[in-house]
């Protein structure tokens, strides 16, 4: 009975930007949880709304004269009968009634409360004794694009995966030498670089590209020998974000480039082969399924990932997993507005080979659950930044729940291919 759910209480709190976001606490009879929603600023078309109209007031009022009380009395442990009432509730297919961040926030902190009923780590309530495998993190060091302010290059990330970490302490310790490394080669590089930061906590400098992947390619390699495993790194393109429909191009507008979809490709194909890029995210437009297959056949040891592809979504999973789209999946949560939707869509990657990457947004807060559901899941990537504050909230919790679990973890089994 310590599960029954007595009250649900919401708020209006901040995120990393300062942009307001909304937060639940899920109150049980013998326990407690708590989730505020993140943000994206390059989100997909396909996403689920975060808000009602009204915005996040409208929202908070429904949590307190809708939803509490269609959940009051029910059992947290039920996570799956809780986010159905969720769906119930909001009777469409994209949360526009309640909003998917107010899903969103709901469906993790019952999640927590329910394993806070039971005395339980969120990971071990989820996962049970078989979690007990870290992911690698997935950080960025150089931020361009969407995230970028001024000149910058356009490709939205350049991330460090330490892929060959035996441990996440020595995994994070390697992104977090890398961070420093490419912050002190963009001094040299840019007389105007004066240490700016996204709201990632990565670099911003008007470099361009070419100069954006020598940088972090030798970063990479000279914390990779420093530290005696392998430092590897990835992109993420966010390639939707410049894809311009009416002309069908790619627009690299501080590059001064153009280029179209079979250009995109031979672009693609030709970076991962000249700085044996490890992970490449969205590098085309979202509904360009047929570009991300014949980018995946035609590279090796690498990841291509889908975000704005996939959108935490198992059906547009499926569409790729038909014609070999991709290899790997974002998971956002606030993506698809439930846990179990999420769960449902990693389940999916699992059985089809591809990597599911736990990710957080670029808006966040300091919740740190992300970094539960990568160990529950056995997501075998986390991608959360390296130096931020919100960022390191959840890295810093990989931290404890490594040693939390002692001799037992174990890093995840990534095979880049």
């Amino acid at each position: 009975m310590s599960s029954i759910i007595e009250d649900l209480i919401a708020r209006k709190i901040f995120n990393n930007r300062g942009d307001e976001t909304i937060e639940v606490d899920v109150i049980t009879v013998g326990g407690f949880g708590r989730a505020g929603a993140p943000a994206g600023k390059s989100k997909g078309k396909t996403e689920v709304m975060y808000y009602p109209t009204g915005g996040i007031d409208a929202a908070i009022k429904k949590v307190d004269d809708l939803m509490a009380p269609e959940l009051a009395g029910l059992n947290a442990d039920f996570q799956e009968e809780i986010d159905n009432t969720l769906h119930e509730i909001d009777g469409t297919a994209d949360f526009k009634n309640i909003g998917g961040n107010t899903a969103f926030a709901i469906s993790i902190a019952n999640a927590e409360a329910a394993a806070n009923s039971h005395g339980l780590l969120l990971f071990q309530f989820i996962g049970g004794n078989a979690a007990n495998t870290l992911p690698f993190p997935l950080g960025n060091c150089i931020s361009g694009g969407a995230h970028a302010k001024g000149k910058a290059p356009s490709i939205q990330e350049y991330l460090a995966l330490p892929h060959g970490a035996e441990t996440f302490l020595e995994a994070q310790t390697a992104n977090i030498q890398i961070h420093k490394k490419v912050g002190d080669a963009l001094k040299k590089k840019s007389p105007t670089f004066n240490g700016g930061k996204s709201d990632e906590g990565a670099w911003i400098a008007n470099i361009s590209t070419d100069d954006a992947f020598e940088i972090i390619a030798k970063a990479c390699e000279e914390v990779g020998n420093e530290m005696d495993f392998e430092c590897g790194f990835g992109i993420d393109v966010a390639a939707s974000n410049f894809w311009k429909s009416k002309e069908e191009k790619y627009i690299y507008q501080n590059e001064g480039i153009k280029r179209d979809a079979a250009e995109q490709l031979e672009y693609m194909v030709s970076l991962i082969e000249k700085y044996r890029v490890a992970y490449v995210e969205d590098p085309f437009q979202e509904e360009d399924y047929d570009s991300f297959a014949e980018l995946t056949k035609k590279t090796r040891n690498c990841l291509i990932c889908g975000d704005d592809l996939f959108t935490t979504n198992t059906e547009r999973l499926n569409n790729g997993i038909k014609i070999n789209a991709g290899n790997a999946i974002i998971i956002k949560v606030n993506q698809i507005g439930t846990l179990t939707d999420a769960a449902e869509t990693i389940e999916v990657a699992h059985q089809n080979g591809y990597v599911p990457v736990v990710s957080h947004r670029s808006g966040d807060t300091c919740d740190w659950h992300i970094a539960h559901l990568a160990v529950a899941y056995k997501c075998p990537i986390i991608k959360t930044g390296i130096v931020e504050g919100s960022r390191i909230a959840k890295l810093n919790e990989l931290i404890r729940i490594e040693q939390f679990l002692g001799n037992r973890a174990k890093m995840a089994d990534l095979n880049i291919r």
